[in-house]
């Protein structure tokens, strides 16, 4: 009979987990698609490329928000089977407050596990596939974004100004500053031009010009009457490098160890060189801050949910008949927002210091064991 009462209450507690992460995560999604549409209006990147790109951000935002929705749904599921009448059916059949949130703490643990397996590899994963993405696109949209009378930069080391433009595409007075290198620059001035597509690439044809070549401040001028200038060679300006929160999860583990490995003899075959690097990950000692708040991101924060199940769980020691039950329930929701608030802020300061690191480990612990001797006392009445 328990394990069916049980078993009743876990479908609907999952049920209504589910309904509630998918409607937040697409409506957080969207707000964030909008937001993305840069990369097609000022970055010059295809449909295609935004589609990926934020259809890819999926897991990283479902992640982000489980802990505030399973706290929302457990704390709701509660409150309904209490205003139903329907807790009393546990109490009447021999559970008791303390199983039923033994059960709950232990339900919570299977959200642990899968925080954990999105934080330690599903994002990142997704992360590093939706940068790949920008940085294999050609920057597809780039002839539509140059208007006439505005100085375009869409793409790295090229500007272009269009003085006007005709109904049939063609340009009029065109300037272009290409930034080669340090020391080298040109500078092209035409009469008229056009871009056309060949072979899937773009191209802007000029007429009747001239090259302002400039070499180490040597200038040099010559004129044509016609050439090509290959715009599709040219990357946009949208991040390419992988942040540290698309990297992987055994990439990090190794820089932390290389940085740490003159403190510890053991870390140091972990280190192929004096200078591990991953693509913008620099593995040294000015580093080990963000390192550390992303590692403790990934791997110690999902932990917060068996507290966050504990500290729900203390609605059942009060009905709804008590006078103070409506300010009781309140009191704990803000509880459980301020836990939850509490463990994303602590991870700001988890790498300054070996105290820092130390205090937020224990945190979690620390609030549990009250917690739950709290509850304890209170179910007891």
């Amino acid at each position: 009979m328990k394990k069916l009462i049980f078993k009743k209450f876990l479908k609907d507690l999952t049920s209504f987990l589910l309904l509630v992460s998918l409607s937040i995560t697409l409506i957080v999604w969207v707000v964030q698609a909008v937001n993305f549409l840069d990369f097609v209006s000022e970055d010059g990147h295809s449909f295609k490329v935004y589609f990926f790109y934020t259809l890819l951000n999926l897991p990283k935002i479902f992640a982000r928000i489980l802990p505030f929705i399973f706290f929302v749904s457990l704390f709701y599921i509660i409150l309904k089977y209490e205003n139903n009448n329907e807790l009393i059916i546990f109490w009447t059949t021999g559970i008791r407050k303390v199983e039923f949130a033994k059960v709950i703490i232990k339900y919570s643990l299977l959200y642990v596990l899968i925080q954990l397996s999105f934080n330690i590899y599903i994002v990142p994963k997704s992360q590093d596939l939706a940068r790949s993405f920008i940085r294999s696109s050609n920057v597809d949209f780039f002839p539509s974004l140059i208007k006439a009378g505005k100085f375009i930069d869409t793409v790295s080391n090229l500007t272009i100004f269009i003085e006007s433009e005709n109904n049939n595409g063609e340009f009029k007075n065109i300037f272009l500053k290409d930034y080669i290198n340090d020391q080298q620059s040109q500078t092209i001035f035409a009469k008229s031009g056009k871009i056309i597509n060949q072979n899937s690439k773009n191209y802007l044809i000029l007429n009747n010009g001239k090259f302002l070549n400039n070499d180490n401040d040597k200038i040099t001028v010559f004129s044509f009457k016609r050439t090509e200038f290959n715009l599709s060679k040219y990357t946009t300006k949208s991040t390419i490098a992988p942040k540290i929160q698309e990297l992987n999860t055994l990439i990090l583990i190794k820089c932390f160890l290389f940085v740490q490995k003159d403190e510890h003899e053991l870390y140091a075959r972990y280190a192929p060189d004096e200078s591990f690097q991953h693509g913008s990950l620099k593995c040294n000692k000015n580093f080990l801050i963000n390192l550390k708040q992303e590692l403790f991101k990934r791997f110690y924060l999902p932990f917060y949910l068996p507290l966050i199940a504990l500290i729900t769980c203390l609605l059942i020691t009060s009905t709804k008949e008590n006078n103070n039950f409506t300010r009781f329930k309140f009191l704990l929701f803000n509880i459980g927002i301020i836990i939850i608030i509490l463990s994303e802020v602590s991870i700001r300061y988890s790498g300054l210091s070996k105290l820092h690191s130390l205090t937020f480990l224990c945190i979690p612990i620390v609030l549990f064991i009250p917690a739950y001797l709290f509850f304890f006392n209170r179910a007891k009445t």
